[in-house]
């Protein structure tokens, strides 16, 4: 867990803390250059209560260069 996400979620009640992080585990970031895909919450990203589609500026974990990632939401079954 990174120190955003641990301080992040210090703060919050534990019942929202919970709902944050599988909330976080739901949004998915994929590299537009290889096509590496992981999720927000792997990457040590918090995204709770949001919605739409946006472009986050990340070092790709595969490829390791700078590049915009496309953030969405892939919906647990």
């Amino acid at each position: 867990m990174s120190r955003l996400q641990t301080f992040i979620l210090q703060l919050l009640p534990a019942s929202w803390a919970k709902a944050a992080e599988a909330e976080s585990r739901e949004w998915h970031m994929r590299c537009p250059a290889c096509g590496h895909e992981r999720t927000l919450w792997d990457s040590g990203g918090i995204r709770w209560r949001a919605s739409g589609s946006r472009w986050v500026l990340f070092r790709c974990a595969d490829c390791g260069k700078w590049r915009f990632q496309k953030l969405f939401r892939v919906p647990k079954l």
